[in-house]
């Protein structure tokens, strides 16, 4: 007799979304073992329900939950309410969560109080520095003392976690399911003379430009600002591209300082596919984003990485991304070598990708399987990933 495990799977943002879409849709091709509902906490409204489409998701409960100017603690207590009564109401064996975000903690939370097993997709990873990323940082760390199962995207972070104290067994190094989906999206079909990149001057080497981490707010993002400004006025060939984020932290000082630069393109944030689409067309890329860090590799493209410090630093240590924070020279000295050094540029640009080969979320559903069936899993402890052919090759 077949055995049917409720799980409930809870997003919040973009990023969530990105990650968890190719889990849901692995653990919904096995109705005969998993029960799978989606709940929606809306951390991000706007950016979100593209991601949902792309998936083809549509939540089972949708919380709305984000107010203007809502704070940090407000967020996490409406979270921990709503995602409460979630819990309660589905019943569920398992809530799966994924990554450092508030929606990760609150429903954490949540179940931990109903006494529910919880399983923590990209766990492990650590700055060990709490207050950065703030708050993410601090979010995983107690995402991940709640959890039971541990879903680790690298060797690297197992070891995080069980030097911690984590049960090994409950630890399964799988891969990153950005990956999963990075390689869904570049199979779709995508037109780039239409939608948001058509205005883009592909006759350029674009330079694509992500920042918008709450550590960067003021002085940080002031000095992107700069740098972006100098890296163009110093290269006449290049055409800065930067999604800025909603945020008015984020819109008002970039508006300000880079606006109407004749090789700056300031855009709305991309859906993610469209996103994708231009990172393949890109040089480089400068981000302080951490997913970006993950999929840049899969496609080829050198990163630099404008924050202190990364909770990736296998990307660092493989040499596909370097650390260069929100100096102004120092952004700008790494981008020019990247740029003018084609040697240099090979040696970042032809590095094996460290964080996941496109199966992850099969790794996931299958140790869920084998735990509902009664068995013991056995442990992974380490993959290879290597850089898939058809994902470097794709940017010709």
């Amino acid at each position: 007799m077949s055995v049917t495990s409720r799980v409930l799977v809870v997003i919040g943002t973009r990023p969530e979304a990105i990650k968890l879409g190719p889990v849901i849709r692995a653990l919904r091709t096995e109705p005969d073992a998993f029960d799978t509902s989606l709940c929606v906490t809306g951390q991000h409204r706007e950016m979100l329900e593209p991601i949902l489409r792309l998936f083809g998701l549509v939540p089972d409960h949708d919380l709305h939950l984000m107010t203007p100017n809502q704070t940090l603690a407000g967020l996490t207590s409406h979270l921990i309410t709503s995602t409460s009564a979630v819990v309660e109401a589905e019943r569920p064996d398992w809530v799966v969560v994924q990554g450092d975000t508030t929606t990760a903690l609150g429903a954490s939370l949540a179940a931990f109080y109903k006494g529910v097993r919880i399983a923590h997709v990209e766990a492990g990873l650590r700055t060990s520095d709490k207050r950065n990323p703030f708050p993410e940082e601090a979010n995983r760390r107690m995402v991940d003392l709640l959890s039971d199962l541990h879903f680790a995207p690298t060797e690297r972070a197992r070891r995080n976690l069980v030097s911690e104290g984590a049960d090994p067994s409950g630890v399964h190094v799988t891969g990153n399911t950005v990956i999963d989906a990075l390689q869904h999206v570049v199979s779709l079909p995508y037109d780039v003379s239409s939608g948001p990149l058509a205005g883009i001057n592909f006759e350029q080497r674009i330079v694509l430009v992500t920042a918008h981490r709450r550590e960067s707010f003021g002085r940080g993002l002031a000095a992107i600002c700069q740098a972006l400004r100098e890296l163009v006025d110093q290269l006449d060939d290049i055409q800065v591209v930067y999604p800025v984020h909603l945020n008015p932290n984020v819109r008002d000082p970039v508006h300000e300082r880079l606006g109407g630069h004749p090789r700056i393109s300031l855009i709305p944030p991309l859906d993610y596919a469209s996103l994708i689409q231009l990172m393949r067309r890109s040089a480089i890329v400068l981000t302080d984003s951490g997913g970006i860090q993950e999929e840049a590799p899969s496609l080829g493209i050198p990163v630099l990485v404008m924050r202190a410090t990364t909770e990736r630093p296998e990307a660092v240590e493989a040499g596909c991304a370097r650390i260069v924070g929100t100096d102004p020279t120092r952004i700008v000295t790494e981008a020019r070598r990247l740029l003018e050094d084609a040697e240099a540029y090979r040696r970042m640009a032809r590095v094996a990708n460290p964080f996941g080969d496109g199966r992850a979320s099969e790794r996931i559903v299958g140790v869920l399987r084998t735990l509902i069936r009664g068995a013991s899993p056995a442990r992974s402890n380490q993959f290879t990933f290597p850089l898939p052919t058809s994902l470097s090759e794709a940017r010709s």
